[in-house]
């Protein structure tokens, strides 16, 4: 009963530090899920390493989606963008907000369009800034019963280099090529006109002025979207993350599988 109660209070303290707002002492209650694991794995067998065996376990837990349904994907080689209506955005985290706030900073709307990705519907509101030349993107993404949105603030150089700016929650889960270039924001950080600061400090750090950046037709930037996929397709093929799997379709490589076990990895002690 001891050990038992001893386990039982771990949990208790673990989810009561999980439900609390400030991200590090949400942190160490996932500390003291693992803690509750090594306890539990350590009571029952009076050995420290099958105690650390329970805190490693979870770390494999990936491997049971990447087994069962990412082994069996096929995505299409050619998944072409699709013109549509956007999807009410009071049902996605702060989506409205960001239209207004896009709009009120000098932004103009250039399409609507959305694509679906193995089950997972992603929808594009593009928004253009034509002295500053950039691209702003709100992205709302569905997935059975998940729902969340994020922003992206893109400029492209005149050599082909991609500098994005981005609070996309989790890690990628395809390898981009070398010319395109990440800022990756916490997702907490929602507020657009924040966003694209971070954005201008970046590309002034980078020594980028407005003179050296590509300038669009704000009504073709879905294209820009569909090369930009078609190329990192292309690159993960070549670096063997992602194979042929027949008919235009493609699916992950067992190196691919790895690579996505590390990207869980890093989300898992990122977002915990």
């Amino acid at each position: 009963m001891r050990s038992f109660a001893i386990v039982f209070g771990l949990l208790l303290m673990a989810v009561a530090l999980r439900t609390a707002r400030r991200a590090w002492v949400r942190k160490i209650g996932a500390l003291v899920f693992l803690i509750a694991s090594f306890a539990t794995f350590y009571l029952i067998s009076g050995r420290i390493w099958i105690g650390l065996i329970g805190v490693i376990l979870w770390f494999f837990l990936p491997w049971v989606e990447l087994l069962t349904r990412v082994k069996r994907m096929k995505l299409p080689m050619e998944n072409r963008l699709l013109h549509g209506v956007m999807p009410n955005a009071s049902f996605f985290p702060n989506a409205q907000l960001a239209y207004e706030t896009m709009e009120e900073q000098g932004f103009t709307h250039a399409s609507d369009c959305s694509w679906n990705w193995s089950g997972m519907k992603q929808h594009y509101r593009l928004y253009y800034h034509l002295e500053s030349r950039t691209i702003a993107a709100l992205c709302l993404c569905e997935q059975a019963d998940v729902a969340f949105s994020f922003i992206s603030v893109s400029v492209v150089g005149e050599d082909g280099s991609i500098w994005r700016t981005t609070n996309y929650p989790f890690a990628p889960t395809l390898k981009y090529p070398e010319h395109v270039h990440w800022n990756h924001v916490p997702c907490t950080r929602s507020c657009f006109k924040q966003i694209w600061e971070n954005h201008r400090d970046y590309l002034s750090k980078s020594s980028l002025p407005v003179q050296s950046l590509a300038e669009f037709d704000p009504y073709h930037l879905d294209e820009m979207l569909e090369g930009e996929m078609d190329e990192m397709i292309a690159y993960n093929l070549d670096q063997g993350i992602i194979e042929f799997a027949g008919e235009g379709h493609f699916g992950y490589s067992t190196r691919g599988l790895f690579y996505l076990w590390g990207q869980f990895i890093k989300d898992m002690v990122r977002l915990c």
